[in-house]
């Protein structure tokens, strides 16, 4: 069977439409069509029953759902093992949130370098739908994030805790928060959800930013203010660069790890084992 219609398939299954699909896979949506024809040829089963609201699995299609994305991510790992050189002994895919890399993910990395030199690397940074779409293609591994979706054939564990503080670049703005100046960083729907209802005045935002360490930088040399993890603003607290902000709510921010459930890769687990034991060391959880 060609790989590629199992691709198709879980692309389907993932956004709930044809069209979707043969947007996302650059196709029209008569050759998903097509693909999708011919799987169900070939398996002698419907997969999907259409309707004007997209597309959903048949039982039929709920039990292939499993064995599509074992295969795509076999050939995906043998991609990775057969690439692999000689001086290694195998390879690991691994993604995440910029934030999530700064200041502890980054520290994992420099471990397995030091630590395992055997094994070949490959990192990547990227928001959640990026990377849980690497996930069910294969091309990753190991995903690490705020926000995951569950999806099939994928396992979802807690990583970690962020809190998140209020800093500000003023000395005088740290007795209450100040809207004037204030970046707000995109952590998630919940997050802004729990900022209106605390801090309504901080809730409409005259500049948002993706990437925490985007908006940090625009503090410290600008100035104003922003949430960022207690982590990586310690040390600017403690040098003077930054303050907290004593008067305002602190927020938390589950991390995750995602990962294939039946793992194809057998460094996954003890990737997985050393980044909570890196996160033990860096942030003091559990």
């Amino acid at each position: 069977m060609d790989i590629e219609l199992a691709r198709t398939f879980l692309k389907i299954a993932d956004s709930g439409s044809f069209v979707a699909a043969a947007k996302a896979l650059h196709l029209t949506q008569a050759a998903v069509s097509r693909r999708m024809r011919a799987l169900e040829d070939y398996l002698g089963r419907p997969l999907f029953v259409r309707n004007r609201s997209g597309a959903t699995l048949t039982p039929a299609g709920r039990r292939f759902l499993r064995y599509a994305a074992n295969m795509v991510q076999t050939l995906e790992q043998a991609r990775h093992e057969v690439g692999v050189a000689r001086s290694f002994s195998g390879s690991l895919a691994i993604g995440g949130r910029f934030g999530l890399w700064d200041g502890l993910m980054l520290a994992w990395l420099r471990q397995m370098r030091d630590q395992r030199p055997e094994i070949q690397i490959r990192s990547q940074i990227g928001f959640e739908e990026g990377l849980m779409q690497a996930l069910v293609d294969g091309g990753l591994d190991i995903a690490v994030m705020y926000t995951p979706q569950n999806r099939p054939a994928l396992e979802v564990e807690r990583f970690l805790e962020e809190e998140l503080v209020l800093v500000t670049s003023s000395a005088t703005e740290r007795a209450g928060p100040e809207s004037e100046g204030y970046v707000h960083v995109d952590w998630g729907p919940e997050f802004l959800s729990r900022l209106s209802g605390s801090l309504p005045a901080l809730s409409t935002p005259r500049i948002t930013v993706g990437i925490s360490w985007l908006g940090l930088q625009l503090i410290l040399t600008g100035g104003g203010s922003g949430y960022f993890p207690r982590r990586l603003v310690s040390g600017l607290i403690g040098s003077g660069r930054l303050f907290a902000v004593k008067s305002a709510p602190t927020f938390r921010l589950p991390a995750y790890l995602v990962y294939p459930a039946v793992p194809g890769n057998p460094l996954i687990a003890p990737a997985v084992e050393s980044l909570h034991r890196v996160a033990r060391e860096v942030v003091g959880q559990r």
